[in-house]
């Protein structure tokens, strides 16, 4: 029941029960329905408000129900009329009150449902929803269909003007190089959530992944992918000292290497003087030993008359057939004059002193290098009894039959140059040959002896032995 106001307390107007009643059917229903809420009802002298224009309803949404609005006091003044339900309705002349400030300046503006009696509404029932059909098992779902990717459309190119790009336009500039070339992420996929763990949300987030690092297994690619690079941070002045102290070399690691260099240049020597040895000093030998022997013929054919010899002067040429050797005779059997020219050295000096082929009796022991510098004796191991040794000289050719070979003897044995040399199988004077060289080879340990027997003089102008023709 609502209370009367003060203004119907005071005695305005009479009571309902001396009130007339209307005199035609339905004005009580007509002048109750033109009501509006007393806060919305227009000022004296303004027009009726417009009608509020309803709000859309969503088709989805509930619809409330309606409430009816309580009833307004008409626009002109008249009687006053109870309800039925015995709501006492306020003369016009008596505006309500605002809160104390006098009447609501925008009652024309305020939405409809304003100054409703909200408590005695009644909940809307709910409606009932039908349960949702299931769909058969013999149809399959739809596959669903990824969403297509929005195309990003050309890169955004901020416009710039010379003075912003002056005051710092161009490193922004650059920072869209990439993303302009082409070369730069995909703005797309930028955009996409970052998947995987905690760490890998951090790094997407940073924005901040290094050149060389992998992409995990579900970190928005395929796994084992390398990841873009980023640059990296400048080495401080201490970081740099110390990695260029951890670049420089151990005193034990220059020592190794030293070491190793000077291994390397002594094998190097090493074989550059085993070359040297025996291959260099052979073609030297042979040429030196050739120009000897031309020079001997040489003198020969110019008549010179046969005298002392000086210590390696050339005077005879030897031949062996088998072993296809010539080689020139020079007179004693120094190492550096003779032995290590290619020539064949004669026993010419002090108790070595032996015969020469022209003696009527005697032991001609001559010496040679068996490897190196010309090596004339390399072979002469092979030699077989009855092979033939031939000595050329100015006047003749003294042939010598190989009798005997000794292996092996010691350098100090000098009985095996001897007149008569023990163990060669001679019993008495004679015209012998011996040869005398290094054993075993390459080496100057040994010596090896072969001996011969002369069994043939014959003058230059008879020519040559049947051995140098054949």
């Amino acid at each position: 029941m609502t209370a009367l106001r003060p203004e119907h307390d005071a005695g305005y107007g009479a009571s309902y029960e001396q009130r007339e009643a209307y005199e035609e059917p339905g004005a009580f229903e007509a002048a109750v329905d033109g009501l509006a809420d007393p806060l919305n009802d227009p000022l004296p002298g303004q027009g009726a408000a417009p009608p509020p224009v309803p709000a859309p309803v969503s088709p989805t949404a509930p619809v409330a129900p309606t409430v009816p609005t309580a009833p307004t006091q008409p626009s002109s003044p008249g009687p006053w009329a109870a309800a039925g339900d015995g709501i006492s309705v306020p003369p016009p002349s008596a505006e309500r009150e605002w809160s104390g400030y006098g009447p609501y300046p925008h009652a024309a503006e305020a939405p409809a449902a304003y100054g409703q009696d909200w408590s005695a509404q009644v909940a809307p029932e709910p409606v009932p929803v039908p349960p949702p059909v299931p769909a058969p098992a013999s149809v399959p779902a739809p596959a669903s269909v990824p969403a297509p990717r929005p195309d990003p459309g050309p890169p955004y190119v901020p416009v710039r003007d010379d003075a912003t790009a002056a005051a710092g336009g161009a490193e922004e500039a650059t920072a869209l190089l990439p993303t302009i070339s082409g070369t730069g992420p995909d703005p797309v996929a930028r955009s996409e959530p970052p998947t995987g763990g905690r760490a890998e949300r951090r790094k997407a987030a940073k924005g901040g992944r290094g050149r060389g690092r992998t992409r995990p297994q579900g970190a928005g690619g395929p796994a084992g992918a390398p990841e873009p690079s980023t640059p990296a941070r400048p080495l401080s002045r201490v970081e740099a000292r110390q990695a260029a102290r951890a670049l420089k070399d151990s005193p034990g690691v220059i020592l190794s290497r030293a070491v190793g260099e000077i291994f390397i240049s002594l094998g190097v020597l090493m074989l550059l003087f085993v070359t040297y040895q025996l291959w260099w000093t052979n073609i030297q030998a042979d040429l030196y030993a050739g120009k000897e022997k031309d020079k001997i013929q040489q003198g020969w054919a110019e008549g010179r008359q046969p005298g002392a010899f000086e210590p390696g002067q050339g005077f005879a040429i030897m031949h062996i057939p088998k072993l296809d050797v010539v080689v020139p005779i020079a007179e004693g059997i120094d190492k550096a004059k003779v032995l290590d020219r290619g020539m064949v050295g004669h026993y010419a000096e002090g108790r070595l002193k032996t015969a020469m082929p022209s003696d009527k009796q005697g032991n001609f022991a001559v010496a040679g290098h068996r490897n190196t510098h010309g090596e004339p004796f390399r072979y002469i191991n092979r030699l077989e009894p009855g092979d033939k040794i031939i000595v050329e000289t100015q006047d003749a050719y003294f042939t010598y039959d190989m009798a005997s070979i000794l292996p092996q003897t010691a350098p100090s044995n000098t009985g095996v140059i001897g007149p008569v040399p023990p163990g060669s199988g001679f019993s008495e004077p004679g015209r012998y040959i011996t040869l005398t060289t290094c054993t075993p080879e390459f080496t100057s340990t040994y010596r090896m002896i072969v001996w011969g027997k002369m069994v043939e003089e014959r003058p230059r102008d008879k020519g040559k032995p049947d051995a140098l023709v054949g």
